[in-house]
């Protein structure tokens, strides 16, 4: 095997984006992340599953270096993307080497219209007039129900309308990777499902890779690829999207359905003493 064969199989043998044993603290006392460990190959789709509170968002903050902001710092661990270590960079770096975060809640620019949300996004980009066009109708084609509100003043949109600004303003930056918080929260499930179809096909067609926390764990794996489940700040399960939806245990616990249908409040409360990793 030659030296170039061995590099391109060293490449792709290589995670993309890839968190080992991280440990998070916020106000130098409450640690939240316990040795999270998990790995998102480059074009796919990974699901970060688990419960309100379960350290999520902490996640996706530690790996976009968001924690500062609100007094969180790693204190054990690294993170790397494409073989380099980021989680010393800032977070204005990151995202010019390609990764960028969509926060939960919908965070657009409430005073201005849906254009002007998506054009901030290409601000750490040095195109020409005419590429930003370009992206501008990538976004677009994507995201048609924008269009018809670009010069809607973003504050005024619904739910859904603000949630794919978010998404399509991360997209202006072009990314190689996004990490989506809560994309489904608030939202009416058919919205949910739009969202996720145009979430399959930015990956799909524009080989966009996600890192995506929900608490939907349903739709999550129907879209993902892989999946890891998160439960007070450890990593307690993972496995093929396909494989941890028809798990019994994901199914009882997670979607509170077992073969015999959906558990009563007293199955759930014995299933959660005999679960094997909270013993």
């Amino acid at each position: 095997m030659n030296t170039a064969t061995t590099t391109a199989a060293a490449t792709a043998a290589q995670p993309y984006l890839s968190i080992n044993n991280v440990e998070v603290i916020y106000d130098h006392v409450i640690l939240v992340l316990k040795g999270v460990s998990l790995e998102v190959p480059k074009g796919s789709i990974v699901a970060l599953l688990g419960a309100n509170g379960a350290g999520k968002s902490t996640t996706l903050k530690s790996i976009s270096n968001l924690l500062r902001a609100e007094r969180g710092d790693v204190t054990k661990g690294n993170i790397e993307f494409k073989g380099a270590r980021v989680d010393q960079m800032t977070p204005n770096e990151l995202v010019k080497r390609g990764v960028i975060q969509v926060m939960e809640g919908r965070h657009c620019f409430a005073h201005l219209t849906i254009e002007e949300n998506l054009l901030t996004g290409a601000y750490t980009r040095s195109i020409s007039r005419s590429e930003l066009k370009e992206s501008l109708e990538r976004v677009y084609h994507y995201f048609p129900r924008l269009k018809q509100r670009r010069s809607s003043q973003a504050g005024y949109t619904s739910g859904g309308e603000q949630q794919m600004c978010a998404i399509g303003r991360a997209l202006m930056a072009k990314p190689e990777m996004i990490l989506l918080d809560e994309p489904s929260m608030g939202l009416a499930p058919q919205i949910v499902e739009e969202i996720f179809e145009i979430v399959k096909d930015l990956n799909s067609k524009e080989q966009v890779s996600f890192l995506l926390a929900e608490q939907n764990t349903m739709v999550a794996l129907r879209y993902a690829d892989y999946g890891y489940i998160l439960e007070n700040g450890r990593i307690v399960m993972e496995g093929e999207a396909k494989g941890l939806s028809e798990n019994e245990d994901v199914k009882e616990f997670y979607l509170g359905l077992s073969g015999e249908g959906r558990k009563s409040f007293r199955d759930v409360k014995h299933y959660r003493r005999r679960k094997r990793w909270l013993s």
